[in-house]
């Protein structure tokens, strides 16, 4: 017998739909971040989520929200690297927790993944802002203003996050019940 390690290799029919897809997901995030919009009210977490969700190959979901912001970014400018650092994997961080929380099936999972995203994302990339930037100074009063003044922009992302969701997930289950109802079955798979 031979010690070679087995290697899995992908189909096209299995990686095509999640590139289609992740292409469609892309390309709502970069449009949302770059056309005029209230400040973080972005599709960004929720498609990283739809994306972990729905992705045959799921690691593939990490690429989504990385793919996205670098090509906006390339768009509206970038910024301080420590920074963008920071924007990067807190970005990343639905799909990387969606993964570790295994399939969503739950409104009550993916409502607390998107909460989750937002508040991690407004402590993370605030941070990041105090201690890269002089904007603010560097001590806890400093830290404290910093936060206070991005809360417009948490309420905007934790709102924005909540609602492409909804819109993700919620467009995903009624088409697949019009798809079943179109084939003549009732939307639990039951013939009608």
């Amino acid at each position: 017998m031979s010690s070679m390690p087995r290697i899995r290799i992908w189909r096209a029919s299995t990686i095509v739909p999640d590139l289609l897809l992740g292409a469609g997901l892309i390309g709502l995030d970069v449009f949302a971040r770059v056309v005029s919009h209230a400040f973080h009210f972005t599709p960004l977490a929720a498609s990283a989520l739809f994306a972990a969700a729905m992705f045959r190959v799921r690691l593939l979901s990490l690429a989504v929200p990385l793919i996205a912001v670098a090509v906006s970014d390339s768009v509206l400018g970038f910024y301080d690297w420590r920074q963008m650092s920071v924007v990067y994997a807190a970005t990343v961080l639905p799909a990387a927790m969606a993964l570790y929380v295994g399939r969503l099936r739950s409104p009550l999972v993916l409502f607390s993944l998107a909460v989750s995203s937002s508040v991690v994302f407004f402590l993370a990339t605030n941070f990041a802002v105090w201690a890269f930037d002089i904007m603010y100074a560097h001590d806890f009063a400093g830290l404290a203003t910093c936060y206070v003044a991005a809360l417009p922009f948490f309420k905007n992302t934790l709102a924005g996050d909540l609602f492409w969701t909804c819109v993700l997930f919620g467009g995903y289950r009624l088409f697949r019940a019009l798809l079943a109802t179109a084939r003549g079955a009732a939307p639990n798979g039951a013939p009608a």
